[in-house]
């Protein structure tokens, strides 16, 4: 089975990305294809969806987002196809959030949830999930929503991350991503 996959993003299409490994191209359905930049190199942690006439893989930017996948598609009558649109349209924490205060209008928001599989998914997963410390906003998601609010797109801001000190604090990230997209 994988676990994960490094490679550059080949093309994105409506609900799936294609990786380029090595010269081998694999598809990967994911929630956001569009949050995925063609020829850039990422990490994409994997689900192996295997039944008797279908192999996918579906990907995911955080170890957290699979794991809430997982859990979701344990649910009686929620499938990957159903689960994947989830969490393109809600966060990791918005859904457990959801779940765990029973809020049955945020999960009937998702396209093909209803109210009965709502009702099944709090039944099942209520109390069950939680929110790991790792899946809180990191810095340099911090850094990178300052610098958008302040008006740079976020290609260019994802193009001048690589140069940035990852050591620093994130004040000091932030004046010294503001010079580099001044230049």
């Amino acid at each position: 089975m994988f676990s994960f996959i490094k490679g550059i993003v080949y093309e994105n299409g409506s609900n799936y990305i294609t990786l380029d490994n090595k010269g081998i191209g694999f598809k990967i359905y994911v929630a956001n294809p569009f949050s995925y930049q063609v020829n850039e190199e990422v990490l994409v942690y994997l689900y192996n969806y295997i039944r008797e006439d279908e192999f996918s893989l579906y990907g995911f930017k955080t170890i957290e987002e699979r794991d809430l996948f997982l859990r979701l598609i344990n649910v009686k009558g929620l499938g990957p196809k159903m689960a994947l649109p989830m969490l393109a349209t809600g966060s990791v924490a918005g859904i457990i959030d959801a779940i765990d205060r029973e809020n049955i209008l945020y999960l009937t928001k998702f396209p093909k949830i209803g109210e009965k599989l709502a009702r099944q998914i709090i039944l099942d997963l209520k109390g069950k999930l939680t929110i790991s410390d790792t899946s809180t906003p990191s810095e340099m998601d911090e850094l990178v929503e300052a610098l958008t609010s302040l008006g740079y797109k976020l290609p260019d801001v994802k193009k001048i991350l690589p140069k940035l000190n990852q050591e620093q604090k994130l004040e000091e990230q932030i004046k010294e991503a503001l010079k580099l997209l001044l230049k």
